[in-house]
Order: structure tokens, then sequence, then C-alpha cells
């Protein structure tokens, strides 16, 4: 409170009356702004906490399928014939890519 009163002494005294009137204007605007930034702040920091914490849980849970999965038997226990397949499909892709 005794901010208020001494801001109000100074506007009394001042022999600039209107520069002090926006100056404490601006003073107000920039702490609105700052506090509603600190707000913005911290709700983007919780949307990116719970982002990395989905996915996490995504990441664990496609590696889980991946671990059950018969394409990573195959290509576990066919290894020249994965490669096969895939320079084969590569090859194909790149032909039908270059063909306008």
């Amino acid at each position: 409170m005794a901010t208020k009163t001494s801001n109000i002494d100074k506007q009394s005294n001042s022999t600039h009356p209107i520069s002090d009137k926006v100056k404490d204007t601006l003073h107000e605007s920039v702490d609105t702004l700052a506090q509603k930034a600190a707000t913005t702040e911290d709700r983007l920091r919780n949307a990116a906490q719970s982002g990395s914490e989905n996915f996490t849980a995504k990441q664990e849970e496609v590696k889980a399928q991946w671990e059950q999965s018969s394409v990573k038997k195959y290509a576990t226990e066919n290894p020249v014939a994965t490669a096969g397949i895939a320079f084969a499909a590569g090859v194909f892709l790149t032909s039908l890519l270059r063909r306008k």
C-alpha cells in the first residue's frame, strides 16, 4: 500500500504528470505481460512433459509389438533373404519414382 501512496505523492509533486502516468501504465502492462508469459510457459512445459510421456509409452508399445512380430522372426532367421527383399523393393520403388 505504501507504494501506491508514494506513487500518488510523486504524481502530485512531479512536473511531468502525463509522463509519470504513461510510465506507470507501461509498468503495469509489462508486469501483466510477464505474468501471462510465465503462465503460458508453464502450460507449454506441462504439455511437452505429457507429450513426452505419451511418446515413451507408445514407443514401448511398438517395441513390444515388434518383439512379437513374425517379420522380426523371419528377418532374424533369414538375413540374406531379408536384404534381397529390401534391395528388390528399393529398385522397384526407384523405377516407379523415375517415371514421370
